[in-house]
């Protein structure tokens, strides 16, 4: 379908994007700054900062004084850009409709720290969350969520989980997410301009995140090459229409499903990236919430695994 009239808006509103990329510190301004098309999230009873494993952290509790599960919100911004506060409307919203815990990370930011600096923050704050580092929190009840450069983190951090034989992640919701370091799927040559992610600043990122050295074939870098996708969390992949990321978020949810992992895969029709964080701005951002939210909801009343066996 067409480019949605509320994203049309949006990148209205938007400065023309530059000839050549912006520095480190410009597309983290730009990364904040778009945050005021988020507006405010709901109340929470508790709402609290504090370090998780030595990670910064902040921490959304629908409930007082009680022990639920808890989902690890990982942040996009191309692994450069995005902090608590970017994300945090979203964060309120999710916690309140799902009744879970949302442990949102502000995990140490590339270039400065690159691959593998990220992941390990947000393991780091998992491994924390199952040894009972915070009360309120269910370790053995975690999900992570991510979108782009988050999302990213969230498709690695669950198959490593399995690798390593840890209490495996009950659901993975994985946003518009970073997945192929190849940069070769067809959506970067059609949505390569004009929809507010270049493909070129993709590039840049990779860069910062992976730098020379890095063997981006591994699947610590680009989760398609993984041997075995097999036995991973259930999934939820969303994707936009209008975005560079569109083709190799459906390939990697194709990839899970074949691999028989429960999966569901949406394409958001006329909508662009960054849209999930904005409900100020999108319709839909607000739907895609609720829509997380619910399935959240969903894992949450299964039995408890621990009373299985």
């Amino acid at each position: 379908m067409p480019l949605h009239p509320q994203a049309r808006a949006y990148l209205d509103a938007q400065p023309p994007p530059s000839a050549v990329n912006p520095t480190v510190e410009q597309m983290r301004e730009a990364s904040i700054a778009i945050t005021r098309f988020a507006g405010a999230g709901p109340e929470l009873p508790d709402v609290e900062d504090r370090a998780v494993g030595g990670v910064r952290c902040r921490i959304y509790r629908p409930l007082a004084e009680t022990v639920l599960p808890a989902v690890i919100h990982i942040h996009g911004g191309g692994w450069v850009g995005g902090n608590l506060d970017t994300h945090d409307t979203a964060c309120r919203s999710i916690a309140a409709q799902s009744g879970w815990t949302v442990v949102a990370v502000d995990y140490r930011l590339s270039p400065e720290h690159p691959y593998p600096a990220p992941m390990d923050d947000v393991e780091s704050v998992a491994a924390a969350l199952r040894d009972g580092a915070i009360p309120g929190v269910d370790g053995a009840r975690l999900a992570l969520l991510g979108d782009s450069a988050g999302g990213h983190l969230a498709a690695v951090i669950a198959r490593r989980a399995r690798d390593q034989g840890l209490q495996p992640y009950l659901f993975q919701a994985l946003i518009y997410p970073v997945i192929d370091a190849a940069m070769a799927a067809s959506s970067y040559t059609e949505n390569a301009e004009g929809y507010g992610l270049l493909a070129r600043s993709m590039e840049f990122y990779w860069d910062c995140f992976a730098p020379e050295g890095v063997d981006r074939s591994d699947p610590d870098v680009s989760p398609p090459y993984a041997a075995d996708l097999s036995g991973l969390p259930p999934a939820f992949v969303l994707t936009c229409e209008y975005d560079p990321l569109r083709d190799e978020g459906e390939a990697y949810a194709a990839a899970l499903a074949d691999a028989g992992v429960p999966t569901v895969a949406v394409r958001m029709v006329g909508m662009i990236h960054s849209f999930f964080r904005l409900p100020a701005a999108f319709d839909a951002s607000r739907a895609a919430i609720s829509q997380v939210s619910a399935m959240l909801a969903d894992v949450a009343a299964q039995p408890d695994p621990r009373s299985s066996g």
